[in-house]
């Protein structure tokens, strides 16, 4: 499949978030981070959600001109009502937030309810890596998994990330969803119209299944058993719970075009100069680093990598040579582009 140019990818991305109402900066802003997960190599929470999110705003269940709240005030402690505006800007405002609290008090901490779904969290842990803090961020999502021994869907993937300046080297991030996968990578799959591993999923009937349209029709498998579970729980005290926002089934996925998200989320800004400074942790994090790569690697192994590594890598690649989308992408780009009278770009 032919490659596509990331910058031009972001500009005709963004043209159609204008053309649904928002802002041309949060147009703008909602299209890198889409493209920036495709340049990591996280395509099921990349471009392919954009009509995911224009539905959303065209049956008025997600605002286009975001509006938030910031309904607490406390020192080093923010609570922001996102009042369903766009999840991406919501996140993003909220980061910058907490690490200036960070700055001014060694920590900075905003609970968010009433937003939305927001993409990869990669994108906004990374920011407070950048500023010179550990950023760590939660967040709820609709149903996707069961309880541990039950079969219906009841509990989020409910992701969280954790990223760190590393010195020399990207910055290390964790970004991962509780269940096996994240449930965008089985709509990737049926995008691409591939099987998927026997355990993601079950289907509807309780049954293992490598079928994506199967898939989706039941519940998603937890990561590490009973363990993903718990983890996805306390992941929804610490977003919806304590934010106030929904819970559980309250929580709408972001391909419900017709229910509002009710997503909450927590974020987190330490900035490492009130512990230490920045330049030792650093120089502490190169180590690390060495140590990790250091270890003998098992049979068939080229290289050890570190958390964040390959999506930096990846980047740098797709920057130079361009992303390869699913034509299935491609089409629902194109479709979304006609229903808002948004012409084709040449050569797209």
């Amino acid at each position: 499949m032919p490659s596509t140019d990331p910058v031009f990818l972001r500009g005709f991305v963004a043209s159609l978030y204008v053309a649904a109402g928002l802002p041309d900066d949060h147009a703008a802003f909602v299209a890198e981070t889409l493209v920036r997960a495709d340049m990591w190599g996280h395509s099921s929470h990349g471009v392919m959600r954009a009509p995911w999110y224009l539905d959303r705003v065209k049956t008025g269940v997600m605002r286009p001109v975001t509006t938030a709240e910031r309904v607490v005030d406390a020192g080093a402690i923010a609570v922001v009502d996102g009042h369903d505006g766009v999840g991406q800007v919501i996140a993003r405002d909220a980061m910058q937030d907490a690490i200036r609290r960070a700055k001014a008090h060694g920590v900075g901490v905003v609970s968010i309810r009433n937003s939305g779904h927001h993409g990869a969290l990669g994108y906004f842990t990374r920011m407070a890596a950048e500023a010179g803090c550990v950023g760590i961020l939660t967040a709820n999502g609709g149903p996707a998994m069961a309880p541990w021994g039950g079969k219906r869907m009841k509990v989020g993937t409910n992701p969280w990330s954790i990223a760190a300046p590393a010195g020399a080297h990207a910055p290390m991030m964790l970004d991962m969803a509780n269940t096996v996968v994240a449930r965008g990578k089985i709509f990737l799959a049926r995008q691409k119209g591939l099987p998927i591993p026997d355990h993601w999923a079950i289907d509807a009937d309780g049954r293992r299944t490598t079928d994506p349209v199967e898939a989706l029709k039941g519940v998603i498998l937890p990561m590490a058993e009973h363990k993903g579970y718990a983890i996805a729980t306390m992941v929804d005290v610490l977003s919806g719970v304590l934010s106030g926002s929904g819970i559980l089934g309250e929580v709408s996925s972001p391909y419900q075009k017709d229910k509002v998200s009710r997503s909450g989320h927590l974020i987190i800004a330490l900035n490492i100069a009130a512990f230490q400074p920045l330049d030792a942790f650093n120089a502490r994090m190169e180590h690390m680093i060495a140590e990790l790569k250091s270890v003998p690697r098992a049979e068939g192994v080229e290289e050890i990598f570190y958390p964040g590594e390959l999506e930096a890598r990846n980047e740098v690649r797709h920057a130079r040579d361009g992303l390869a989308l699913p034509e299935q992408t491609r089409i629902d780009l194109n479709k979304a582009a006609d229903e808002l009278g948004v012409a084709r770009p040449e050569g797209w």
